[in-house]
Formats: C-alpha cells, structure tokens, sequence
C-alpha cells in the first residue's frame, strides 16, 4: 500500500529587521526542493510584518520521498546557511485532511480522526463565513477580472486566513463534538 501524501508544518523565528534575507532564504529551500521527486508544493504565512514568528509547510507525495529531501545535502546546507537568523521552534507533520482535526504530532501516536461527515461539517462551518466576507469585501474589487484570475487571488488570500486562524479555532471549539463517536 502506498504511503500517503505528507506535510510538514514548521515554524521558525527570525528578527523581523532581516525580512529581505529571510524571504530569499525560504525562496532557496524552494527551489532546492523543487528538484526532489515526490516534491509537492511549499508556502509561509507570517501573522503581520513586525512578527517573529514565520509558518512554513512543505508537502512531499510520500514519506520516502520527505525523507530523501530531509536528508539531503541539499537541505543540509540550506540550514545551515540560516545559523545565527533563523531560530526553528516547532515542526508537526499531517497526512490527509484528517491533519486539521488531531492536536497530537503525527509522529506519535494520534487519536482516531473524526468521521469524514464531522469533518466536511467543520469545514463548512469555517469556509461559509469566510467566504461571505470575501464576498461583502473583497469580490467588488476583482468584478473586472475573468474568473480564472477572481478564484486565483481569492482562494490565494482565504486558503492562509482558513489554515491558520479559522479551522484552527473552529476544530478547538468543536473538539468534544469531533472526538464523540
């Protein structure tokens, strides 16, 4: 059986006076990364610009795949050029949609996800209002552009607002629903 998809989650802390050799040194792990098969995508998101605090996620197609890109020279040597700038504080890693619902880290032993139906509901809880907001404020704005570029930027500027901030307060305010079998 084929191991499922992996995404790690890091966050790492960085002077927020150094924001011009802290973006290039994400942008370098990009495109080191980019080279390995299984590489599926990465991204960052920093809660506003005077933040220390840097998230970042990487997604490799299988965990043999993540393991040949964290034990690369490559990856070695991309660290290390960050001694001294960058500070790494927590590192969690999620297979599936079922990541947003556990607290634990996958590597240790996580509890049994919710049914799916719990999930699509928690979900919609978060994306409904979300997405109603976007609405009200963000769509008159992009009225003029076709609907490819409309659903580019808009799910551009939601998908971080979602993972960071909604389903993380929605699934902590549902938890005994979600654990009630």
């Amino acid at each position: 059986m084929e191991s499922p998809a992996v995404t790690v989650a890091i966050t790492r802390r960085a002077d927020p006076s150094r924001n011009a050799e802290m973006i290039a040194w994400v942008n370098a792990g990009t495109t080191l990364a980019e080279d390995f098969p299984g590489f599926l995508g990465t991204g960052w998101v920093r809660p506003d610009q005077r933040s220390h605090e840097w998230h970042m996620l990487y997604r490799f197609s299988d965990e043999k795949s993540l393991r040949n890109w964290e034990e690369s020279p490559q990856r070695s040597w991309w660290l290390s050029s960050a001694e001294g700038f960058v500070e790494h504080t927590r590192t969690e890693r999620r297979t599936g949609i079922e990541g947003w619902f556990d607290t634990e880290v996958v590597e240790t032993a996580a509890p049994k996800p919710p049914p799916r139906w719990k999930q699509a509901v928690t979900i919609w809880l978060g994306f409904f209002p979300v997405s109603l907001l976007a609405a009200f404020t963000l769509n008159h704005l992009l009225v003029d552009l076709n609907v490819v570029l409309r659903t580019l930027i808009s799910t551009l500027c939601l998908t971080p607002i979602m993972t960071y901030l909604v389903l993380p307060q929605i699934t902590r305010l549902l938890q005994p629903w979600l654990r009630r079998q």
